[in-house]
């Protein structure tokens, strides 16, 4: 596939099944408030610096986000995402909160807590979000901020968790698996888990840059695990490893039902769901990047970009043989990383193969069997 000879096919030629899976109705959406945070984590796949003024001029307006969430809703929304970057750099992120809230839409709050205020906890009694998610980088302080790159986040940090505790806002926390924190995985679960509002969950992949930046993309290589790691680590977690025994059945299917398709998307994305970028543009999910990908709400409308750009877009097709005998029709491909998503972050292409991504689904099955 040249650059993606995508083989799109006009949406009046779209077969019914795919017509009459438009009448779908969208359930959630995230917003990408901004791509600015307090923080500089060697692994951040979006973070430009707090202070960066050309992308603060960018960033998609109150009045814009209102006008989409109205037209979400009208759409049947009930839930939505508020991330970044970090949400709270934003100055009206309290009114875009509240602006959310009254039209009826549950919101949840993705944050690095560093920022949270007395204010901030005052707003989130008043009007609760859905949920708090909040990511745990290090429970030491070197740990911490070896990561972050910001000398007193750990503090920051400990501080705005404190404010949510003492106001009886029990947030959910979460962390990465990074080389630098491997060494206090335990630890982090351990805080975590004791903490948390109802589970804790743990990710070992790390996305490369939505912009491409090539420096950065070697700090974040720098900072993945090897598969063998990775599968180490996930065995040596009760709650996560009894889940992949359990699911292997779910998750890696007979041979003979792996459908034969030359369908690009086969996952759920765009089904009920889009991310409003912090730029504008509308995505079918966080990580697609492709540029024949992304729609630019500021030239048009939601409506036109959920009824006929997603069909649009999950139609593409794949001529290349490579894809059709491997990741379309892997067997492990549940256990691997591997989505047209990733593969445009990793290759520039939205269907070839990562070598990586394979070592580790052989070696979660190999895991999984044993």
């Amino acid at each position: 596939m040249n650059e993606l000879e995508q083989n799109r096919l006009p949406i009046q030629d779209l077969p019914l099944w795919t017509k009459m899976r438009q009448k779908r109705a969208l359930m959630a959406f995230d917003i990408e408030l901004t791509a600015r945070c307090s923080n500089n984590c060697r692994h951040c796949y979006i973070n430009l610096p707090a202070d960066d003024t050309s992308a603060e001029a960018r960033e998609i307006t109150r009045s814009e986000i209102d006008e989409i969430s109205d037209e979400a809703v009208s759409l049947g929304a009930l839930w939505c995402l508020l991330t970044g970057g970090e949400p709270l750099l934003r100055d009206d992120f309290p009114d875009i909160y509240l602006d959310l809230k009254r039209k009826g839409l549950l919101v949840s709050v993705f944050t690095n807590a560093t920022l949270i205020s007395e204010d901030h906890v005052e707003l989130f009694k008043r009007y609760p979000p859905r949920d708090i998610e909040i990511t745990v980088y290090g429970v030491t302080r070197s740990t911490y901020e070896e990561i972050t790159r910001r000398p007193g986040s750990f503090d920051a940090f400990q501080r705005g968790v404190r404010l949510l505790k003492e106001s009886g806002i029990k947030p959910r926390f979460k962390a990465m698996a990074l080389r630098r924190n491997i060494g206090e995985m335990r630890e982090i679960s351990e805080f975590c888990r004791l903490e948390t509002a109802d589970f804790f969950r743990f990710d070992p992949f790390l996305h490369l840059r939505f912009d491409g930046n090539v420096h950065r993309n070697q700090e974040i290589r720098a900072e993945r695990l090897t598969p063998a790691e990775v599968v180490r680590l996930e065995m040596s977690d009760d709650e996560r490893s009894s889940a992949l025994i359990r699911s292997c059945d779910k998750l890696i299917p007979p041979a003979d039902l792996i459908l034969a398709t030359d369908k690009v998307f086969k996952c759920g994305v765009g089904e009920g769901s889009f991310v409003l970028g912090w730029d504008g543009h509308f995505r079918l999910c966080s990580a697609l990047h492709h540029p024949e990908c992304v729609y630019d709400l500021r030239s048009g409308s939601l409506q036109d970009a959920w009824w006929n750009f997603v069909p649009e877009v999950k139609n593409m097709r794949s001529d290349s043989t490579p894809y059709h005998e491997n990741c379309s029709s892997c067997r492990l491909i549940n256990l691997c990383y591997w989505c047209p998503a990733h593969a445009h972050l990793e290759t520039g292409r939205l269907d070839e193969q990562i070598a990586d991504f394979c070592d580790l689904a052989k070696a979660r099955f190999s895991a999984i069997q044993e």
